[in-house]
């Protein structure tokens, strides 16, 4: 649930949409997502002060399942 929100978010953000990834990965530690993208596009995902990418980690967060651990990473 999670991972298909970021990417429904980051697809919607991003200039070059067929770049993007996302994959996620589950440990005993919670689900960790990662995001690939377009050089060019990293500072859309980003956003001013780093404002987007955290607050897209606080929407992962929020439709996690339970008290589960959601962790996203931005891989340039």
């Amino acid at each position: 649930m999670a991972q298909d929100l970021v990417s429904l978010i980051v697809h919607n953000l991003v200039t070059v949409p067929d770049a993007v990834s996302v994959d996620a990965s589950e440990d005993n530690r919670g689900v960790r997502i990662e995001i690939r993208c377009a050089a060019d596009d990293a500072g859309r995902i980003i956003g001013r002060g780093g404002r987007i990418i955290n607050s897209i980690r606080t929407l992962a967060r929020a439709a996690g399942d339970g008290g589960q651990r959601v962790e996203v990473q931005l891989i340039e």
